[in-house]
């Protein structure tokens, strides 16, 4: 089932920290916590759908990082797979392919962009149109996260090194309409 552009904001509006998580104990602390929306960073074709079905069982919007599941490769199939056989609201990849196919099966989809230059924050720009949000790294990057949200039309989520609590309010206060970490306690509500 693909999630909505507008149910996905109203999310980050209610609950802008995304629960971003790399392993099953990390998957258990984020369903503990007041997070609406998890990112999955971890699984393999053998077990995306247990754990896909464990979040939407605790009512979490999920979407799962095609580029990091093992087993899953960066071809239409994978998106095909994950469509068929979870209940994921979306996907998250760095491979405009996949964000591409997976927006024509109705798929939410956003784009993982690491910015790290000119050039890079340049491609931000061309190849977001596909997405349906944009995931920017390193979200440490106020300025950088200010001028994207001026010139995207779409929901940006300010990820990677965000470690503490003025970190998510730069991001936030920049533009981003969410930010997602990795640390646990950081999943509460602001």
């Amino acid at each position: 089932m693909s999630a909505t552009t507008s149910a996905f904001e109203d999310l980050l509006l209610d609950s802008p920290i995304i629960g971003a998580v790399k392993d099953e104990a990390g998957l258990e602390k984020v369903l503990a916590s007041d997070c609406r929306i998890i990112f999955l960073l971890f699984g393999t074709v053998l077990n995306i759908q247990m754990l896909v079905e464990k979040a939407k069982q605790k009512n979490r919007m999920v979407f799962v990082h095609t580029d990091l599941i093992e087993g899953l490769s960066g071809k239409e199939i994978a998106i095909d797979y994950l469509l068929q056989n979870t209940d994921a609201d979306g996907i998250i990849s760095t491979r405009i392919n996949q964000i591409k196919y997976a927006k024509s099966v109705g798929l939410f989809c956003i784009q993982r962009f690491f910015v790290i230059d000119s050039l890079s924050f340049e491609n931000v720009k061309k190849q977001a149109s596909y997405a349906d949000a944009v995931d920017i790294l390193p979200g440490t990057m106020p300025k950088i996260i200010d001028r994207l949200s001026k010139q995207l039309r779409k929901p940006i989520i300010a990820s990677g090194l965000i470690q503490d609590k003025q970190d998510i309010m730069a991001a936030l206060g920049a533009g981003a309409h969410g930010v997602s970490t990795t640390c646990s306690n950081l999943w509460k509500e602001l």
